[in-house]
C-alpha cells in the first residue's frame, strides 16, 4: 500500500475563518456559541448555536459563483482554497485526472428547501428557483470544488450524517493507497442552522436547551443536555508520500489507519455496549499495525449528549483496557459545537494542529464528569504533550462509525 500524508489544511469555523485563527482560538479555549441570528427563535426551545461569523464568500470566489452556491458549498470552496495554498500544489503542473475529491455534507442546504418551498406555497411552482436542485444536493460541495479549481479526477461524496467528514477523509486515504489518485481534496462542510433543522433535532430531544453559552455544550459533564448545532467546513489535502516528497512539500502528518463499521442497532442511539465504536477504532489501529498501548490521545466524537458520551467512553475502556486511564481524551465540540457533516474534518485538522504543536486542548466547560465517565477528558486547561498518534472518532445517526488514525511525520 502507498503511504499517505497531509500537505494542506483549510478551515471555516465558528471560532476562526482560517486554520491559524482557528488554532489561536482553540489554544485560548474560546467558544463559538451565541444566540441564533439567522432566524427568530421566539417559538423554539433551542436558542443557541455556533454560527460562522463574518464570512464573506467573495474573498474566496467571484460574486457570480458565490450566488450559485449555498453556504455549505461556499464554506467548502473557501476551505479548499486555503488548503491548496498551504499545500503549495500547482494544479496546472498536475495531471488533473490524478487529483481527486472526497468531500461531503450530511444534509446539504435545508435553507434553500425552506426558502423555495415558501415561494411554492405563496407564489406557485413557476417561481421556484431553477437552480434549487443543483444548490441543495449534498454532492455540490465536491462539485463546486471541482469546477472552481479544475480538478478532474475521482470525485466522491460520502454522506453519513455526523460521520461524513471522517468517512470522506478515510475514503480519500484509501483512494490514494490503492492508486486511484495521487492527491485527494477531502473533508466535509455544513450549515444546518435553520428553522426546520432546529425543530427536527429538538423533536428528538438531541439539542441542548441551555441559554448559557458557557454551559450549552459540555461533553462528559453530568449536566450535559444535548449537542449544539455548529456550522463550517474542514478540508485537508492528502497526498501520496513520494509525490509529496518529489515536489518538496511540507508534510504535516501521515494518515496510517482507517476503520468504519455499523452498529445495526438503532436509528439514533449508539449501541449501549459500544461494540460498533470498538471495532471502528480497532480496525483503524489494525490497519496501521499499531498496538492500542501506543496510542495516548483520542479526539472523541464527544457530542454532549447523554448516550454518545457514555457509550463512547465504554467503547474506549473496552478496547484499551487499563491503558485507557493513561490516555488523554477531549472533545473539540466543547468549543465549536457539532458541525454534523463538517465535524470529523475539522476535528481531524485539530488533531494535526495539536500533534504539530505538542499541545492537547481542554474540553471546555467540563467541570463535573458523570460518574461512569472517569477517563482523563483534559478538564480545566490544556496540556503540553508529545503526540505520536492521534485517533479521531465520528459516529452518526443510523449507527455509522468511523475512526481515523494520524501519525506524527518524522521525515522517514
Amino acid at each position: 500500500m502507498r503511504r499517505v500524508v497531509v500537505t494542506g489544511m483549510g478551515a471555516i469555523t465558528p471560532i476562526g475563518l482560517n486554520v491559524l485563527d482557528y488554532w489561536d482560538s482553540i489554544k485560548e479555549g474560546r467558544i463559538g456559541f451565541g444566540e441564533i441570528t439567522s432566524f427568530d427563535t421566539t417559538d423554539y426551545k433551542v436558542k443557541l448555536a455556533a454560527e460562522v461569523k463574518g464570512f464573506d464568500p467573495q474573498q474566496f470566489m467571484d460574486r457570480k459563483a458565490a450566488k450559485r452556491m449555498e453556504d455549505f458549498s461556499q464554506y467548502a470552496v473557501a476551505a479548499t482554497r486555503e488548503a491548496l495554498d498551504q499545500s503549495g500544489l500547482d494544479l496546472e503542473q498536475e495531471d488533473p485526472y490524478r487529483v481527486g475529491i472526497a468531500v461531503g455534507s450530511g444534509i446539504g442546504s435545508l435553507q434553500a428547501i425552506e426558502r423555495e418551498h415558501q415561494k411554492l406555497l405563496e407564489r406557485g411552482p413557476s417561481r421556484v428557483n431553477l437552480l434549487l436542485v443543483p444548490t441543495i444536493i449534498t454532492n455540490m460541495a465536491a462539485g463546486n470544488i471541482s469546477i472552481q479549481f479544475g480538478i478532474k479526477g475521482k470525485t466522491i461524496c460520502e454522506v453519513s450524517a455526523c460521520a461524513t467528514g471522517t468517512h470522506n477523509i478515510g475514503e480519500a486515504f484509501r483512494s490514494i493507497q490503492c492508486g486511484d489518485c495521487d492527491v485527494m481534496v477531502s473533508g466535509g462542510s455544513e450549515n444546518a442552522i435553520c428553522p426546520i433543522s432546529v425543530a427536527g433535532f429538538s423533536s428528538l430531544n438531541a439539542l441542548s436547551t441551555s441559554t448559557d453559552p458557557k454551559k450549552c455544550s459540555i461533553p462528559f459533564d453530568k449536566d450535559r443536555s444535548g449537542f449544539v448545532l455548529g456550522a463550517g467546513a474542514g478540508i485537508v489535502i492528502l497526498e501520496e508520500l513520494e509525490h509529496a516528497k518529489a515536489r518538496g512539500a511540507n508534510i504535516l502528518a501521515e494518515v496510517v489507519g482507517y476503520g468504519a463499521t455499523s452498529d445495526a442497532y438503532h436509528i439514533t442511539s449508539p449501541a449501549e455496549d459500544g461494540e460498533g465504536a470498538i471495532h471502528s477504532m480497532k480496525f483503524a489501529l489494525e490497519d496501521a499495525g499499531v498496538s492500542p498501548e501506543n496510542v495516548f490521545y483520542i479526539n472523541a466524537h464527544g457530542t454532549s449528549t447523554h448516550h454518545n458520551d457514555l457509550f463512547e467512553t465504554r467503547a474506549i475502556k473496552a478496547l484499551f483496557g487499563e491503558h485507557a486511564y493513561e490516555m488523554k481524551v477531549n472533545s473539540t465540540k466543547s468549543m465549536i459545537g457539532h458541525l454534523l457533516g463538517g465535524a470529523g474534518a475539522v476535528e481531524f485538522i485539530t488533531c494535526v494542529l495539536q500533534m504539530n504543536n505538542g499541545y492537547i486542548h481542554q474540553t471546555v466547560g467540563l467541570e463535573h464528569p458523570d460518574e461512569e465517565l472517569d477517563l482523563d477528558y483534559v478538564m480545566g486547561s490544556g496540556v503540553d504533550m508529545d503526540i505520536e498518534y492521534a485517533l479521531s472518532n465520528s459516529f452518526a445517526f443510523g449507527g455509522l462509525n468511523a475512526s481515523i488514525l494520524i501519525k506524527k511525520y518524522g521525515g522517514e
